[in-house]
C-alpha cells in the first residue's frame, strides 16, 4: 500500500508544524507537572468541589482531568463554559480559570464574578489580561508554554487541573500516574507517527473517515474524549463532526440512522475502555451493530490503551489528535488556522462592523 500520509505529505499541509506538538505529548507530561509545582498552588479545603471556567481548547483539559480521576473524585468537578458561574456558586469552591491567551472574554468574566464571591482561584494561562488580573489580586498562576495553538496545549491544561484537584482535596494526587504515562504515550506516538506503516490505526481510521461525517460516541470516562475528537476534527481537519454520549444517545439519536443515508454519510466512532460497566460495553456493541445495519456509511470501535485510567484517557486523546491531523492531510487543509473562529471573535468586538 502506498502511503499518502507519510511525513512529507503531512509537512506539505502542516505549515505551522502542529504535528510536532501532538507527537511531543509524552514529553509534555513532566514539564506540565513542573509548571504546576512552580505555581505553588495553595492547599485549600473546597467543600463545594472544583470548577473549571474555560472555553474551547482550554476547557477540555477540565473534562479530561475529571474523566481521568473517575470514581476517585471526592467532591464535584465541573466545567463552566459561560460568562458566569451558576447562580448558586459560593466561596467553598475552587475556581480554576483557564485561557491560553489570557484574553478569552468568557473566562475573564468568570474570573471577576467568582472573585466577587471571595472564592479561591487559580489561573492557567500564558499571560494576557488573565495573568495581569491574577497577579494584581494575588491569585496563583500556572503558566503555560507559549507558541502553541490553545488546543495543542491539552496535556498542560489537563495536568494543571489534576494538580488543582489534588490541592483542594477533590481528588488524590495523580502525579505518579502522570509520570508513568510518558512511557506508554511515547510508544504510541511512535506507533502512530507518519513513519509508521500505511495501515497504522491512526492512518487507517483517517482514511475511513475521509469524505464522511464523523459522529464520535463516548461513555463514562470516554465521553469527554469523544468531545475532544469532535473538536479536533472540526478545527484541524475543518470538517463537520459531532459527538454524543452513551447511554443517552440510545434514547434518541440512534433513530436518526434509519434515514441517515438520505442526508449524509454518517460514520459513528465508538470509544471504549475496560473500566466501563458491563451494560455500557454491551450498549456500545449493539449501537455499533444497529447503526451499521440502519444506514451508517461505516462504523468503528476504538479501544483505549494503558493500565491506568489516566493512560487510557490520554491514549485516546493522542489517537484522536493524530486522526484529525491525518484527515487534514487527506482534505488538503492546513490544520493550524481557524479563520472562522478569528472572524467571529472580531465581529463580537463592540466596535466591529
Amino acid at each position: 500500500m502506498s502511503d499518502d500520509l507519510s511525513r512529507p505529505a503531512v509537512e506539505a499541509v502542516d505549515r505551522a508544524r502542529m504535528l510536532s506538538d501532538i507527537l511531543d505529548q509524552p514529553a509534555q507530561l513532566a514539564d506540565a507537572l513542573q509548571r504546576a509545582e512552580t505555581a505553588a498552588i495553595p492547599t485549600v479545603h473546597a467543600a463545594g468541589g472544583l470548577a473549571v471556567c474555560a472555553m474551547g481548547g482550554s476547557a477540555i483539559g477540565g473534562d479530561l482531568a475529571a474523566a481521568a480521576i473517575g470514581p476517585r473524585a471526592r467532591r464535584p468537578i465541573r466545567v463552566i463554559r459561560q460568562y458566569a458561574p451558576e447562580p448558586w456558586a459560593d466561596a467553598d469552591t475552587l475556581y480554576v480559570c483557564a485561557s491560553y491567551s489570557g484574553d478569552t472574554e468568557e473566562t475573564l468574566s468568570c474570573f471577576e464574578a467568582v472573585g466577587r464571591l471571595g472564592a479561591p482561584r487559580v489561573a492557567i494561562t500564558t499571560g494576557g489580561r488573565l495573568a495581569r488580573a491574577a497577579r494584581a489580586e494575588g491569585v496563583p498562576v500556572i503558566f503555560l508554554p507559549s507558541g502553541f495553538q490553545p488546543r495543542a496545549a491539552v496535556v498542560y491544561t489537563t495536568v494543571a487541573v489534576l494538580e488543582c484537584a489534588a490541592a483542594c482535596g477533590v481528588a488524590p494526587s495523580m502525579r505518579e500516574e502522570v509520570e508513568a504515562a510518558a512511557s506508554l504515550l511515547g510508544g504510541l506516538a511512535a506507533e502512530w507517527a507518519p513513519e509508521s506503516s500505511a495501515g497504522s490505526k491512526a492512518k487507517s481510521l483517517a482514511r475511513r473517515l475521509h469524505g464522511r461525517v464523523p459522529v464520535v460516541y463516548g461513555a463514562e470516562a470516554t465521553a469527554p474524549v469523544a468531545l475532544r475528537w469532535k473538536n479536533q476534527l472540526n478545527e484541524n481537519a475543518k470538517v463537520p463532526a459531532f459527538s454524543a454520549e452513551l447511554p443517552e444517545a440510545d434514547h434518541n439519536e440512534l433513530c436518526g440512522y434509519e434515514r441517515a443515508h438520505a442526508f449524509a454519510a454518517l460514520h459513528p466512532v465508538l470509544l471504549e475502555e475496560p473500566s466501563q460497566r458491563a451494560q455500557i460495553r454491551r450498549r456500545i456493541g449493539l449501537t455499533a451493530e444497529m447503526a451499521g445495519d440502519m444506514g451508517a456509511a461505516g462504523v468503528d470501535r476504538v479501544s483505549a490503551r494503558g493500565e491506568t485510567l489516566f493512560e487510557r484517557v490520554m491514549s485516546l486523546v493522542l489517537l484522536g489528535d493524530l486522526v484529525s491531523m491525518y484527515l487534514a492531510v487527506l482534505e488538503e487543509v492546513d490544520p493550524t488556522p481557524v479563520e472562522a473562529l478569528v472572524l467571529l471573535k472580531y465581529r463580537m468586538r463592540p466596535t466591529a462592523p
